[in-house]
């Protein structure tokens, strides 16, 4: 797939992650303030020409989206499975076309799934209870990261929520580099989604070298996306619950939790992290 197609959205659709509305603040009724929402919008995933799957996202890195959604669902191997992908207004909301190969598309048509648009559960429309647990192959140990650095990706994390600053109401989930710097991330009002776009931004620039850090908790969806795509290590700046340990553990990922600065809890594989100098 021609990695242009991640460059086609425009600022017109950054504009229209945002809105303005009048708000009332607790100590002054009387007067209305303008303030800013973010937009969340129902974003169709159209595989050759059937719909597979309706998620409320906010309407940005679409593309991205795609390319990470079908690769941590198992639906494709690499972006290389993607012919094409064109994004086009349908109704209330965006249907996302991605183009799959013959052998892909075939092997979807056979384990298709009904999903239910899903902002905060990874299980909804889900068809069978086992369909939940995907088998995932364990990751290798080639990644390191010194727990030291961990404060200064933390520091970066609102540079790439753009919405995130004006509304307070996005998830972002970043790459970080082995130096504590932050490569790139994204945002949506789900965070799956940006979690999904994140994995397809990484499949396209190459990012190896690292871990992946989210806004959010780390729930055991987003465990099972992040090592479907490889990724050895993943921050999250909220807790985890046990399904999502269980499921990093049995993967071999290493996960950490309640990660802020001075402070990080270490779940699974702690062996992949050192700490150079005493945290603060």
């Amino acid at each position: 797939m021609n990695k242009h197609l991640l460059l086609a959205e425009t600022d017109d659709i950054e504009q229209e992650c945002l809105s303005r509305h009048a708000v009332w603040q607790r100590n002054d009724l009387a007067q209305a303030q303008q303030d800013w929402l973010a937009e969340e919008v129902p974003v169709a995933l159209v595989y050759n020409g059937i719909s597979h799957v309706v998620m409320m996202a906010t309407p940005k890195d679409l593309a991205a989206f795609a390319i990470g959604f079908s690769l941590s669902e198992g639906i494709i191997a690499s972006p290389d499975d993607i012919y094409d992908i064109r994004q086009q207004p349908a109704c209330n909301g965006i249907e996302v076309h991605v183009e799959l190969s013959s052998r892909r598309f075939m092997q979807l048509k056979e384990k298709r799934r009904s999903l239910a648009g899903r902002t905060g559960c990874g299980v909804c429309g889900v068809e069978q209870l086992q369909e939940v647990a995907q088998p995932i192959a364990p990751l290798p140990f080639t990644q390191r990261f010194d727990l030291a650095l961990l404060d200064r990706a933390l520091a970066q994390l609102q540079e790439v929520q753009t919405v995130g600053k004006l509304t307070g109401c996005t998830h972002a989930a970043a790459w970080i580099q082995p130096d504590g710097a932050l490569s790139g991330g994204c945002e949506d009002v789900g965070r799956h989604v940006a979690l999904d776009k994140l994995l397809g931004y990484r499949s396209q620039q190459a990012w190896l070298q690292g871990a992946a850090l989210v806004s959010s908790r780390a729930s055991y969806e987003m465990v099972q996306k992040s090592a479907m795509c490889g990724v050895e290590i993943l921050f999250a700046v909220s807790a985890a619950t046990r399904l999502a340990v269980e499921v990093a553990e049995r993967s071999n990922l290493t996960l950490v939790g309640f990660s802020k600065p001075g402070r990080a809890t270490v779940y699974t594989h702690p062996q992949r992290l050192w700490q150079s100098t005493p945290a603060a």
